[in-house]
Protein backbone atom coordinates (compact mmCIF):
# COMPACT_ATOMS: atom_id res chain seq x y z
CA UNK A 1 0.00 0.00 0.00
CA UNK A 2 1.14 3.54 -1.08
CA UNK A 3 1.75 6.29 1.52
CA UNK A 4 -1.52 8.25 -0.71
CA UNK A 5 -3.32 4.91 0.04
CA UNK A 6 -2.71 4.17 3.39
CA UNK A 7 -5.67 5.08 6.09
CA UNK A 8 -5.31 8.50 7.76
CA UNK A 9 -3.97 8.38 11.42
CA UNK A 10 -6.77 9.53 13.73
CA UNK A 11 -6.07 13.51 14.31
CA UNK A 12 -5.20 14.58 17.98
CA UNK A 13 -7.64 16.11 19.89
CA UNK A 14 -7.30 20.29 19.71
CA UNK A 15 -9.32 23.07 20.12
CA UNK A 16 -8.48 26.58 19.75
CA UNK A 17 -6.72 28.40 22.89
CA UNK A 18 -5.90 31.95 21.17
CA UNK A 19 -4.57 34.13 18.91
CA UNK A 20 -1.27 36.44 19.12
CA UNK A 21 -1.02 40.25 17.78
CA UNK A 22 1.97 42.13 18.14
CA UNK A 23 1.01 46.21 19.02
CA UNK A 24 3.04 49.06 19.41
CA UNK A 25 1.76 49.88 23.56
CA UNK A 26 0.58 47.65 25.28
CA UNK A 27 -1.60 49.58 27.92
CA UNK A 28 -3.32 51.34 24.78
CA UNK A 29 -4.04 47.89 23.41
CA UNK A 30 -5.65 46.63 26.57
CA UNK A 31 -7.77 49.64 26.64
CA UNK A 32 -9.15 49.10 23.42
CA UNK A 33 -9.64 45.86 23.61
CA UNK A 34 -11.30 46.80 26.81
CA UNK A 35 -13.41 49.48 25.75
CA UNK A 36 -14.61 48.51 21.80
CA UNK A 37 -14.71 44.72 22.72
CA UNK A 38 -15.02 43.79 26.37
CA UNK A 39 -11.72 41.75 26.85
CA UNK A 40 -10.45 41.96 30.47
CA UNK A 41 -6.97 41.41 31.79
CA UNK A 42 -6.48 37.83 32.20
CA UNK A 43 -2.34 37.58 32.86
CA UNK A 44 -0.01 40.10 32.06
CA UNK A 45 3.74 39.24 32.47
CA UNK A 46 7.14 40.18 31.20
CA UNK A 47 8.85 37.86 28.66
CA UNK A 48 12.21 38.31 29.28
CA UNK A 49 13.74 35.95 26.07
CA UNK A 50 12.00 38.15 23.71
CA UNK A 51 11.91 41.10 25.77
CA UNK A 52 8.69 41.98 25.20
CA UNK A 53 5.68 42.70 27.75
CA UNK A 54 2.72 40.66 26.82
CA UNK A 55 -1.20 40.67 28.21
CA UNK A 56 -3.63 37.72 27.54
CA UNK A 57 -6.92 39.14 26.93
CA UNK A 58 -10.30 37.31 27.55
CA UNK A 59 -13.75 37.33 26.44
CA UNK A 60 -15.68 34.63 27.44
CA UNK A 61 -13.58 31.52 25.71
CA UNK A 62 -11.60 33.78 23.46
CA UNK A 63 -8.15 34.89 23.82
CA UNK A 64 -5.82 37.25 22.44
CA UNK A 65 -2.21 37.24 23.21
CA UNK A 66 -0.75 41.17 22.99
CA UNK A 67 2.61 41.73 22.44
CA UNK A 68 4.50 44.57 22.63
CA UNK A 69 8.35 44.48 21.67
CA UNK A 70 10.36 47.74 22.10
CA UNK A 71 11.26 48.67 18.83
CA UNK A 72 9.11 46.32 16.81
CA UNK A 73 8.84 47.81 13.29
CA UNK A 74 5.38 48.57 12.25
CA UNK A 75 3.48 46.88 9.19
CA UNK A 76 3.06 46.98 5.89
CA UNK A 77 -0.12 50.00 5.32
CA UNK A 78 -1.55 47.00 2.56
CA UNK A 79 -1.77 44.88 5.92
CA UNK A 80 -4.68 46.96 7.63
CA UNK A 81 -6.60 46.78 4.12
CA UNK A 82 -8.63 43.10 4.02
CA UNK A 83 -8.49 42.56 0.20
CA UNK A 84 -4.71 43.98 -0.27
CA UNK A 85 -3.72 42.00 2.67
CA UNK A 86 -3.86 38.63 1.07
CA UNK A 87 -1.26 39.29 -1.18
CA UNK A 88 0.75 38.81 1.58
CA UNK A 89 1.49 35.51 2.86
CA UNK A 90 0.73 35.01 6.50
CA UNK A 91 -1.59 35.12 9.29
CA UNK A 92 -4.39 37.81 8.17
CA UNK A 93 -6.99 38.64 10.91
CA UNK A 94 -8.87 37.22 13.60
CA UNK A 95 -12.54 36.25 13.14
CA UNK A 96 -15.64 35.88 15.92
CA UNK A 97 -19.02 35.29 14.69
CA UNK A 98 -22.11 37.32 15.95
CA UNK A 99 -25.78 36.66 15.06
CA UNK A 100 -26.60 40.42 12.83
CA UNK A 101 -23.53 41.81 11.51
CA UNK A 102 -25.50 45.28 11.41
CA UNK A 103 -26.79 45.12 14.89
CA UNK A 104 -23.26 44.53 15.85
CA UNK A 105 -21.69 47.07 13.79
CA UNK A 106 -23.89 49.77 15.22
CA UNK A 107 -22.77 48.65 18.52
CA UNK A 108 -18.97 48.59 17.71
CA UNK A 109 -19.63 52.57 15.88
CA UNK A 110 -20.87 53.42 19.54
CA UNK A 111 -17.69 52.47 21.09
CA UNK A 112 -15.37 54.30 18.44
CA UNK A 113 -13.87 51.67 16.36
CA UNK A 114 -12.26 51.47 12.92
CA UNK A 115 -14.93 50.44 10.72
CA UNK A 116 -13.45 49.17 7.43
CA UNK A 117 -16.31 47.81 6.06
CA UNK A 118 -19.57 45.94 6.74
CA UNK A 119 -20.90 43.81 3.84
CA UNK A 120 -23.60 41.20 2.52
CA UNK A 121 -22.69 38.69 0.19
CA UNK A 122 -24.38 36.15 -1.27
CA UNK A 123 -22.67 33.46 0.93
CA UNK A 124 -23.26 35.47 4.24
CA UNK A 125 -21.77 38.64 5.60
CA UNK A 126 -19.51 40.10 7.96
CA UNK A 127 -17.42 43.07 9.23
CA UNK A 128 -13.98 43.86 9.63
CA UNK A 129 -12.64 46.71 11.88
CA UNK A 130 -9.01 47.92 13.08
CA UNK A 131 -7.69 47.71 16.06
CA UNK A 132 -5.89 50.50 17.56
CA UNK A 133 -2.53 49.39 15.82
CA UNK A 134 -4.41 48.66 12.25
CA UNK A 135 -4.47 44.51 13.09
CA UNK A 136 -7.69 43.46 11.36
CA UNK A 137 -10.36 41.73 12.83
CA UNK A 138 -13.19 40.10 11.18
CA UNK A 139 -16.92 39.31 12.49
CA UNK A 140 -19.16 36.95 10.38
CA UNK A 141 -22.66 36.34 10.73
CA UNK A 142 -23.17 33.16 11.89
CA UNK A 143 -25.40 30.49 14.70
CA UNK A 144 -23.89 30.95 18.00
CA UNK A 145 -21.58 28.25 18.55
CA UNK A 146 -22.42 25.54 21.35
CA UNK A 147 -20.77 25.71 24.45
CA UNK A 148 -17.01 24.57 24.41
CA UNK A 149 -16.30 21.12 25.94
CA UNK A 150 -12.67 22.64 27.04
CA UNK A 151 -13.73 26.03 28.62
CA UNK A 152 -12.98 24.60 32.14
CA UNK A 153 -9.27 24.00 30.57
CA UNK A 154 -6.43 25.88 32.25
CA UNK A 155 -6.07 29.91 30.67
CA UNK A 156 -2.23 29.26 29.37
CA UNK A 157 0.01 26.22 28.63
CA UNK A 158 1.61 26.99 31.83
CA UNK A 159 -1.29 28.10 33.65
Amino acid sequence: MSVEEAEPASAPTFWHHHGGVSVPDLDAAVAWYARVLGFQVEKRVTLSNVPCEMAMVRNGPLRIELFAVPGASAPAEDRSQPDADLRTWGNKHFCFGVENVEAFAQALRARGADIVWVKRFSFGANIFIRDMAGNLIEFVEARPAPSSAHADLPSHPDG
